[in-house]
């Protein structure tokens, strides 16, 4: 993995470009069909957490769930991004939640805040699992580009729980559904780091080590998937190779399902003919039906 390669992966986060076409989605987003709870508040911000559910749904249902976080770079985005497939997935038996954070252009906040935002997303639906009609042992978490690394972060990252919240409550999802992910963040072995270290470590609020997912792999990691094109310049398939290839190594379930010239972003809805759209939502649900989370067709 060269040097440019690297540099690649970390210039959204040191220059605060956004990843896809998200941060142009009206915010407050207003979704009609979803309700909304707000899951926690940080200071005077409230966020928001947007619930589709199926149809005939009740509380104590115990059904699995998935949270989705919005991708835009940490800096932008809407948790309107993940609608279409949240409307697609409770039609299909399980509650599905698009989950507002707080990002650099609204709030001044660092990376280290959105982790934070995730995990506490994650626990405060297994918390309120019961009323919800949620299984706390059946939670997802997905994620495209930013909130991609955000789900990941939140299954993998041993630090940045939500201090005043009950740890006894975990913020680690039981299987993660990635799109476009940021998942390497810091040098890999035998990779000189860039010399824009101080600016980076700035933007993150972290080491960048201590956010990257990648050097967080462990044995017992939730299954995964992974959607990536491969012509993505923003951030390279060759990062998401080495993330499978050192989860398998670890002994954990992963599969990364490559697309051919295909760029960032390509998965959203209205990209395109919606051909990657329709592709990824069912690839989800052949993994999701394999874990249990979905009836198979």
């Amino acid at each position: 993995m060269p040097r440019t390669l690297l540099l690649r992966v970390l210039a959204p986060v040191v220059l605060g470009n956004a990843w896809a076409q998200t941060g142009q989605l009206p915010y407050p987003p207003r979704i009609e069909d979803a309700r909304v709870e707000v899951y926690k508040s940080a200071g005077d911000v409230r966020l928001n957490i947007y619930i589709f559910e199926p149809p005939g749904h009740r509380a104590g249902a115990r059904r699995p769930a998935i949270v989705f976080f919005f991708g835009g770079g940490w800096r932008s985005g809407s948790p309107q991004q993940f609608a279409p497939q949240c409307r697609h997935l409770a039609s299909r038996g399980m509650v599905a939640f698009a989950a507002d954070y707080r990002v650099a252009s609204r709030h001044n906040v660092k990376v280290v805040d959105c982790v934070r935002d995730a995990k506490s997303a994650i626990r405060w639906v297994r918390a309120n699992a019961d009323r919800l009609g949620v299984d706390p042992d059946r939670i997802a978490a997905g994620g495209g580009s930013a909130g991609g690394h955000l789900a990941a972060a939140a299954a993998l990252l041993p630090d940045f729980d939500e201090p005043g919240e009950d740890q006894r409550i975990s913020s680690r999802p039981n299987a993660l559904v990635l799109f476009n992910p940021a998942l390497v963040l810091a040098p890999v072995e035998g990779l000189p780091f860039p010399r824009n270290l101080a600016e980076l470590t700035e933007r993150l609020g972290a080491e960048p080590q201590a956010l990257s997912p990648y050097h967080h792999i462990r044995k017992g990691a939730p299954p995964t998937i992974i959607f990536h094109g491969k012509a993505d310049t923003t951030v390279p398939y060759r990062t998401v190779e080495l993330f499978t290839q050192r989860m398998l190594e670890a002994g954990n379930r992963c599969e990364l399902v490559g697309f051919e010239g295909a760029a960032h972003g390509f998965f959203n809805y209205g990209r395109g003919n919606n051909k990657a759209y329709y592709e990824t939502l069912h690839k989800m649900e052949e993994f999701l039906a394999s874990l249990g989370y979905l009836s198979a067709r």
